[in-house]
């Protein structure tokens, strides 16, 4: 019986290997219009654009991955991915020995140094994990092999080109997400170029190696989309009971506090100054979870739409900014 298995599982393998791997079909004609349309609009040579184009390979893992997102999950199970020891110790050591080059970015743009940490460490672990997938092949299978969002990625793709230009970079070389975001901060090609800054002062913008570059250009995305330094982000709210949650159309903060009142939302402590607002209801660990979230809530969901993971940048800076005994009470 252990042959006749050892046999068929031989041969399932042998076949398996024999099989070509699946290639989504090339559209070369479309290749070939793209290729002319960014070097129109970026000044480069049409034929190099599409030698490099002639490099990038479908991905059918990057499709995988972009239907199965984090932000997916009720924030009871999205919550523990970023608040847990490791990463909240992990991220107190790097703001300590950072603290001097942090201080001088959050002293120009206003924008707290532990935001800019809790940012490097919600989407890279605090640079140990930038990526592994080819830049080049990531934009070309969402922006040919994606229809939900081909729009947006074939204009990544063309900013990727442009990046390449400006700064020098070899696209076929870079590495980086499923989506085409690189580095710390993990900057997609069309906020390098608006965003990133060059913090050391070498003339260039290297979001892998430089941490001054990074600081600088996370700091900068945030002043750039509006920060207001000392607001407040969000605070734990209370629903009144027998009150239906209120379910904005967008996370833009345009409520007064007093129509949210109306609404059946307060603060779960005073203190709260009188801002624009919005609220936030969540599925929590114990149950229904609601928060009124401000002006630079909204901020950080210029970085990522979801709310999910402007809550956990925002709970992970609190942390890092706060004593042990702080921290573990609030966990």
């Amino acid at each position: 019986m252990r042959r006749s298995l050892l046999k068929i599982a031989t041969s399932a393998l042998g076949l398996a290997l024999a099989l070509p791997t699946f290639a989504a079909p090339r559209d070369e004609a479309a290749l070939a219009a793209f290729a002319a349309e960014v070097a129109a609009e970026h000044g480069l040579d049409a034929a190099q654009v599409a030698a490099t184009l002639d490099k990038a390979r479908y991905q059918q893992s990057i499709i995988d991955a972009i239907t199965r997102p984090a932000e997916a999950k009720p924030w009871r199970d999205y919550r523990p991915i970023f608040l847990n020891d490791a990463r909240i110790e992990k991220g107190r050591a790097f703001l300590a020995e950072h603290a001097e080059a942090l201080a001088r970015v959050e002293a120009e743009t206003g924008v707290p140094a532990q935001v800019v940490v809790a940012i490097l460490g919600v989407e890279t672990n605090y640079g140990g994990i930038t990526g592994k997938h080819s830049v080049l092949d990531a934009l070309y299978t969402l922006g040919f092999h994606y229809p939900p969002r081909q729009a947006f990625f074939r204009g990544e793709l063309k900013h990727l080109f442009a990046l390449a230009k400006e700064q020098g970079l070899d696209a076929t070389a870079l590495k980086g997400s499923y989506a085409g975001a690189m580095g710390w901060g993990q900057f997609i090609p069309s906020s390098y170029r608006a965003y990133a800054r060059d913090g050391d002062g070498d003339g260039r913008v290297d979001l892998w190696n430089s941490l001054p570059d990074v600081f600088a250009s996370v700091a900068n995305y945030f002043a750039a989309h509006g920060w207001r330094s000392g607001e407040p982000v969000a605070v734990p709210a209370l629903l009144e009971d027998g009150r239906e949650p209120y379910r904005p159309a967008s996370l833009e903060a345009k409520y007064a506090l007093a129509e949210l009142a109306e609404r059946g939302y307060s603060p779960q402590s005073g203190g709260v100054p009188d801002l624009a607002a919005t609220v936030l209801n969540l599925e929590g660990r114990f149950g229904p979870e609601y928060w009124i979230a401000f002006r630079n809530f909204y901020v950080i969901t210029r970085y990522n739409r979801s709310p999910l993971y402007a809550l956990a940048v925002f709970q992970l800076s609190e942390m890092l900014g706060r004593s042990d005994s702080a921290a573990v009470a609030a966990r």
